[in-house]
């Protein structure tokens, strides 16, 4: 996938059509917002495909949550590489919770990074025990990063 920029026109990738542009880097938050929306009911139907011992559809489901969480990287990067970050213009009581909400976020998904391709890795060599172990702490992290991430999109972009 590529960017391209005409003069005198947004930036947007190609569309799947005859020059059709069905996707503008404007759009980019939108979709990061239901890329992450996805990832984050993924990881809650793979923890309950779990809990009932459904290995393979858990497994599905870690993995396709995976998957759809490195698309929501490359968008994210796509995204601010050419726009740029979105300042929070709200006042009031709101302004607080948004940059509690953020920086949480921020930490976090800093820290989940290592931890999603440690607990994937420990399944792929079966090292069960050590993945239960350290699936422990990334379920939850994975799992907040991606809430936090739909409710910093919707203060951000819907909020006013």
């Amino acid at each position: 996938m590529s960017l391209e920029v005409r003069c005198g026109s947004k930036p947007h990738l190609p569309g799947l059509g005859k020059g059709e542009n069905v996707l503008e880097i404007s759009d980019l938050p939108t979709v990061n917002a239901t890329l992450n929306t996805i990832s984050g009911i993924l990881l809650t139907i793979g923890y309950v495909f779990i809990r009932q011992r459904k290995i393979t559809a858990h497994k599905n489901c870690m993995l396709a949550a995976f998957g759809v969480s490195v698309l929501f990287l490359i968008s994210y990067v796509i995204y601010h590489a050419n726009a740029g970050s979105k300042p929070f213009t709200q006042q009031g009581w709101i302004r607080p919770v948004y940059f509690t909400i953020l920086i949480s976020h921020i930490l976090l998904a800093f820290v989940i990074v290592p931890l999603a391709l440690r607990t994937l890795y420990l399944a792929w060599r079966e090292r069960f025990d050590a993945h239960r172990r350290i699936a422990k702490i990334t379920f939850p992290i994975w799992l907040y990063v991606s809430v936090t991430g739909v409710i910093i999109y919707l203060m951000l972009y819907q909020l006013g």
